[in-house]
This record gives structure tokens, C-alpha cells and sequence, in this order.
């Protein structure tokens, strides 16, 4: 009975599994391989009485029809270590840990042969033992690495099972472990909680329920949907790329571009419940959400404003076709984007500074609205061509009525020299290079309409 409820568990994941419309990028990959590690207590206590046999003999007979049961799916493999079996106490040996079965397929009978043979002797180092897990796993570009600890006592060492559990985390090693306490040791949750899921067994039959749902959680998926609400609070905003992190490990987990399905709905994604998620929505700008949690058997609507229109910068002159423009939030002084003129993109509802790369440089501020193309025209230039008798030093500004504004420095040694500048007033001021009094500097004033050509000659 017990072999065949795991099974079913197993069964229902993958059929599941399969049901799901919004797949990875990669359609033609495989689902993750799932790698279940149990570390496994042979400590000296294990050898104690407890409700009809010993625990080390309870343990080993629920842990054996487990295994037994989870051998032939091919996204399954696992893998047994072993603490407290090697050195007895006293003396107290804290390095009594050991990888007895590697990872590998079709290992179960090999997992359930070291059972039968152990025998409880030595110490409970828990830290050490997580922390020679990180060795446990081979690389694996697709697989989910899940520890389950089965132990009846609590650190014995001087370790710290919280420290080494969070470190293997952070480094993306594991997932969060899953912990089962065997007996009724009141300190088992106050200090397990800290390394991962904690479940308590308190008698033989609890123990096998717990390590039943140990081993449906550690292979559920379940669903979720991501609504990018508009300016209304309508899940209308899509078709952006949106990248989930793992919060702790940092490491991205998978990428998605956000899709609404036939039925006019945000596109159902595949999520593991053991991970704590960032999203990055990939909007201009981007928007982030933080410590998003996914449940099993529990579709999840994760829901964020992104509320969007449209930005596009015109002209009308072939001289202004591949010139682009710097756009930041208003008041800011990050740029978050660089965009071609006659190119249209979304950006977020709101205010933004341009900054249009042509001469003078033309400071513009925009708001983009829901839904809407907000489209700006440039103005078309004109044609400045100066003549300089010799090679010298010259500079160009833009005259307004607050003054005047640098635009742009001519090359010294270019006596003839051709610009493309914006409708207006302009001052050209200029020295020769070989001159020695500041009182041959000159400057001529000349004003640019659009369309038109204006030739200056120093003679």
C-alpha cells in the first residue's frame, strides 16, 4: 500500500506535468531531473525502542519501499549518506559521515542493501554531514537537488546545521531542505526550522505519512500566472520577456515571454514550490518583484503594474536616419535607454527626459500614456559650410536669450568643414593656430532655417 501511494504521487506530478500550454524556450527540453539525497541517522540513539521495533529498523523498512518505489522513473535519481555508523561513541567521532550510494539510475536495490546492513553506533554530526552534501551532487545543467534529512537527535558536534544550510543554498547547491524528526524531542523544531522544512514524526505511522509528503513535495511543480495590470488595473499588458531568480541563490531559473493565450488570459507557466522567487519584468524600465512564494497544488496569480505606451521620435531628413536619442526618467540622471529616431518602443506610463543626439543636442520631455504612441517630430536641419583661410582653433554655440551654449569644436587642421545643425541662431568664433595675440580671434554670426545652406568665410 505504501509503495503504491508514493507511486501514484510520482504519477500525478508527470501527468501533470504535461498538461501545462506555456512551456520553457527551449521546447525540446527534457523536465528537470530530480535528485533526492537522503541523509540518513545511524547514530547510537537510532538503536532505541520506539512504538513496535527499533527506530533504525522502522526508518529503514519506510525508507527501502520509498526508494523502491521511486527506481523506475527516469526524472528521478537519488543518492544515500550516511552519519554515526562508522566510529562508536565514546570516543566521539564528528567526521562520521559518508556518501555510502552515489547518484546514479537504477540504484535502489543498492540503497536498500546499505539499510539492511546498518548498524547504529557513533555520533550526530548534522552540519558536517550537510556540508559534505555539497560533494554529493555531480554537475547537472537540468536538475533540482533536494537533501532529506531523517534523524532522531539534534547537532552533537558544535556544528551549525542553520549556517551550512543557508550557505548551500545561497550558493544554489540545494533547494531548501526537507528535515523529519524522528521521536518526541521537544528542541527537534526550534532547531530545524532554521535549516529547511521541518516535519515532525512522533510515532511509526506519522513517519511514514510525513516521508510521503516529503516525497511529493520535493517533486511537485505547480502553476502560476504572471498579470502585468495596466493603467486600470487590467491584466492587459504582454509580449515581454520576464526572468525568474532564484532570491537566494541568485541564479536564474527560467525566462518566459509573457504570452495572453486563446482564451484572452495571462499564459499558464510551470513554477517548484520549494524555490522563493525574484521576477524581473523586462519592461523600459524594468519592474522587479521580490520573495514571490508558489504553493503546491495551488494555482498562483502574481500580479504587477506595468502599465505601458509608446514612444517614437520622427524626421522627415535622410541626414537624421540612423541618429538616436538618450531617454531617462524625468528628473534623472540614469539613462535606461538609447532609441533610433523612426524606431517606436513601449516604455512604463510616466514622464521621461530625451536626450536627441544631433547638433545642438535637443532636450525634450515626453509623457507616454496607456496604450497610446506618443510621437514627436524633429524639426528638419540645415546646412552650415565654413571656410577657414589656415588651420586653427574654432568652436560653434547656440545663441538663445539666456546667452550662449557650446555645441560643438572644429578640427584645427580642417580648413573647410561641413555641419548638419538644428533650426536657429548660431556664433562661430575662431584663431588662428600659428597667431600670437588673443586679438585675432573672430567671430561671425549666421542663422540656419530648415532645408536651407549657409556658407561662412574667415577672409
Amino acid at each position: 500500500m505504501m509503495k503504491k501511494q508514493v507511486f501514484i504521487s510520482v504519477l500525478l506530478f508527470f501527468m501533470a506535468l504535461s498538461g501545462f500550454s506555456q512551456v520553457p524556450l527551449d521546447k525540446k527540453s527534457e523536465p528537470p531531473t530530480t535528485r533526492i539525497l537522503f541523509v540518513f541517522d545511524c547514530s547510537q540513539s537510532m538503536a532505541g525502542l520506539w512504538n513496535s521495533d527499533k527506530k533504525i529498523n522502522i526508518a529503514r523498512h519506510i525508507l527501502s519501499a520509498t526508494v523502491d518505489s521511486l527506481e523506475h522513473d527516469p526524472h528521478i535519481q537519488m543518492a544515500l549518506r550516511v552519519f554515526g555508523f562508522q566510529s562508536p561513541v565514546p570516543p566521539q567521532d564528528c567526521s562520521d559521515t559518508r556518501l555510502v550510494v552515489p547518484f546514479g539510475p537504477n540504484n535502489a536495490g543498492a540503497i536498500k542493501h546499505r539499510l539492511k546492513y546498518l548498524i547504529p553506533k557513533g555520533t550526530t554530526p548534522i552540519a558536517h554531514s550537510l556540508e559534505m552534501t555539497a560533494h554529493d551532487f555531480p554537475p547537472c545543467v537540468n536538475c533540482r537537488n533536494i537533501v532529506v534529512l531523517i534523524t532522531d537527535g539534534i547537532e552533537a558536534c558544535d556544528g551549525d546545521p542553520c549556517a551550512v544550510s543557508a550557505e548551500l543554498q545561497k550558493k544554489g547547491i540545494i533547494l531548501k531542505p526537507f528535515v523529519i524528526g524522528i521521536g518526541e524531542d521537544p528542541d527537534f523544531k526550534k532547531t530545524y526550522n532554521c535549516v529547511g522544512r521541518y516535519y515532525d514524526a512522533t510515532d511509526e505511522e506519522q513517519f511514514h505519512d510525513v516521508l510521503n509528503i516529503v516525497i511529493r513535495e520535493a517533486l511537485d511543480h505547480t502553476t502560476a500566472q504572471v498579470n502585468l495590470l495596466d493603467i486600470y488595473g487590467n491584466p492587459t499588458e504582454t509580449n515581454v520577456n520576464m526572468t525568474f531568480y532564484d532570491m537566494t541563490s541568485g541564479k536564474v531559473k527560467a525566462n518566459y515571454y509573457h504570452t495572453i493565450n486563446f482564451r484572452g488570459k495571462p499564459d499558464t507557466i510551470m513554477m517548484d514550490p520549494l524555490v522563493t522567487y525574484r521576477l524581473v519584468v523586462h519592461t523600459i524600465p524594468p519592474v522587479v518583484k521580490d520573495s514571490i512564494r508558489v504553493f503546491p497544488r495551488k494555482h498562483s496569480i502574481i500580479a504587477l503594474d506595468a502599465p505601458q505606451g509608446s514612444l517614437r521620435l520622427t524626421s522627415n531628413s535622410s541626414k537624421y536616419r540612423d541618429k538616436q536619442f538618450i531617454v531617462r526618467k524625468h528628473g534623472g540622471a540614469k539613462t535606461i535607454n538609447v532609441q533610433k529616431l523612426n524606431e517606436t518602443e513601449k516604455y512604463l506610463v510616466g514622464k521621461y527626459d530625451l536626450e536627441v543626439l544631433v547638433l545642438p543636442r535637443l532636450n525634450l520631455t515626453v509623457e507616454i500614456k496607456q496604450s497610446t504612441t506618443t510621437t514627436v517630430t524633429i524639426p528638419q536641419p540645415g546646412l552650415l559650410n565654413v571656410v577657414f583661410p589656415k588651420s586653427g582653433y574654432a568652436s560653434l554655440y547656440q545663441c538663445t536669450r539666456e546667452g550662449q551654449t557650446w555645441v560643438t569644436n572644429f578640427k584645427k587642421e580642417a580648413t573647410t568643414q561641413s555641419l548638419y545643425l538644428l533650426p536657429g541662431d548660431y556664433l562661430l568664433v575662431y584663431r588662428p593656430e600659428f597667431s600670437k595675440s588673443i586679438l585675432y580671434t573672430r567671430t561671425k554670426k549666421v542663422h540656419i532655417k530648415s532645408g536651407g545652406s549657409q556658407t561662412l568665410r574667415f577672409y
